[in-house]
């Protein structure tokens, strides 16, 4: 079977994955974004964010970029909150559009495709929606109620919050300023694109089981954590209305402690 060419004329295409001891599913995900990304477009890029892996991540990293020339490595020498891993991947992206997703592999970066259909002129951000989260009862049971609140306490419209498989417009970034280095940045992203009136589509995607590693937000400090980040962002956001600074770009941030997201 033939392979369809990209059109000449489609937007560049930055892909990111923020990595944190990922070095089991990293270069898989990076193979499957390249793959992906050539099919939709002549123009584009795979950044990794290593945020200070200790495992053999940065090897494998290093053997890819050696590779792949359309892949590039950013180091964080020290581990930095997932949040501080997404701003550096934002504020590393270098076309039109941007597309990220972790690096544990718990979606499949070969369905950006169906968030890149959905791309119009009437759309800024295309969030992807989890059909069913593939993870212990426990993680599924507290995802909802962590979904359900946030979805309540800021107003927000969209239907998976915590979904990091996510497709948007460089130029969002010229708006919104991200601040937080923990995982509520996602929480963050969203009520500030949302209340700046960028135009969001949704776009169900697959979930799967980890294959490697284990997450370490699942904790009782971490969750307490993570509601008092939640209730802060709540505070700034709902109560005092801060509004998005203008023409801002996103910062590269300071310091990450391991996964810290639901």
């Amino acid at each position: 079977m033939a392979k369809t060419a990209a059109p000449p004329d489609a937007p560049g295409l930055t892909v990111f994955f923020p990595a944190y001891n990922d070095s089991g599913t990293i270069a898989s995900l990076v193979i499957t974004a390249l793959r992906t990304a050539r099919r939709l477009t002549t123009d584009y890029e795979v950044i990794v964010v290593n945020d200070g892996s200790a495992d053999g991540t940065s090897e494998i990293l290093e053997e890819l970029a050696r590779v792949f020339p359309q892949v590039r490595i950013v180091q964080h020498a020290q581990n930095r909150g997932y949040g501080g891993a997404l701003r550096t991947g934002f504020a590393s992206a270098t076309r039109e559009l941007v597309f990220y997703t972790d690096g544990d592999a718990q979606y499949d970066p070969a369905e950006m495709e169906a968030l890149w259909r959905r791309f119009d002129d009437n759309v800024d951000f295309v969030n992807g929606y989890k059909i069913s989260r593939s993870d212990p009862l426990h993680r599924v049971i507290i995802g909802r109620i962590y979904h359900y609140t946030v979805k309540l306490l800021f107003g927000l419209r969209i239907r998976d919050v915590d979904c990091d498989f996510r497709m948007m417009r460089r130029s969002i970034f010229d708006r919104v300023r991200l601040d937080k280095n923990s995982g509520v940045i996602c929480l963050e992203m969203m009520k500030k694109i949302q209340d700046a009136g960028f135009r969001i589509a949704e776009v169900p995607v697959h979930h799967y089981h980890r294959a490697y590693g284990k997450s370490q937000f699942f904790n009782f400090r971490r969750l307490y954590r993570t509601a008092v980040d939640v209730m802060k962002l709540w505070f700034a956001l709902v109560v005092r209305r801060e509004p998005a600074p203008e023409a801002l770009p996103t910062v590269v941030p300071a310091a990450r402690g391991s996964e810290d997201r639901p």
